[in-house]
């Protein structure tokens, strides 16, 4: 990696040249030109997260179910769903900036109970944003338009090999 944006430098003396752009899971680097299957891709990952939130809110019925059945109160049930919509709610929008900027490491730590319940938020999250672009595209494509930006700057100011440079006397 050269900088903290995950973007690679490729060696000198490739002939590509500059930095490589950072994958995005289940887009791979298809989303630099949008290209290779990426609307195919953007379809299936909006497909997949909607069907997983379906499932997922199917399974927490279930539980509701399950609640109601044991008779736990009307105390426990309302406390059940309060927690999963705030918790999903939660998830949702750490999901949400998360697109749009590099989250803390520390702080999504510290989150990891928390958004392991409101799964539901982070994959509703998901299928909207790829509904648009790849999530997280647009954090990727500023980061790699800079780290190109940065490197053409660098490589236009050597004008050749410097060995071959007559040396003044």
């Amino acid at each position: 990696m050269s900088d903290e944006s995950g973007t690679q430098d490729i060696p000198a003396g490739s002939p590509e040249g500059g930095p490589r752009p950072e994958p995005i899971r289940f887009f791979g680097t298809t989303w630099v030109d949008h290209d290779h299957g990426y609307a195919l891709r953007r379809v299936g990952a909006a497909a997949g997260s909607l069907a997983a939130a379906v499932a997922s809110c199917l399974i927490l019925r279930f539980a509701y179910e399950g609640l109601q059945i044991a008779d736990t109160g009307s105390f426990v049930t309302v406390l059940v769903i309060a927690m999963f919509a705030i918790c999903s709610a939660l998830a949702f929008r750490n999901t949400w900036d998360g697109f749009g900027n590099r989250p803390d490491p520390d702080r999504q730590a510290s989150l990891r109970g928390l958004l392991a319940i409101g799964f539901v938020g982070s994959l509703l999250a998901y299928f909207l944003r790829s509904l648009t672009e790849a999530p997280g595209e647009k954090l990727h494509r500023e980061e790699y338009d800079k780290a190109r930006e940065e490197y053409e700057r660098r490589s236009s100011r050597r004008t050749g090999d410097p060995s071959r440079r007559k040396r003044r006397r």
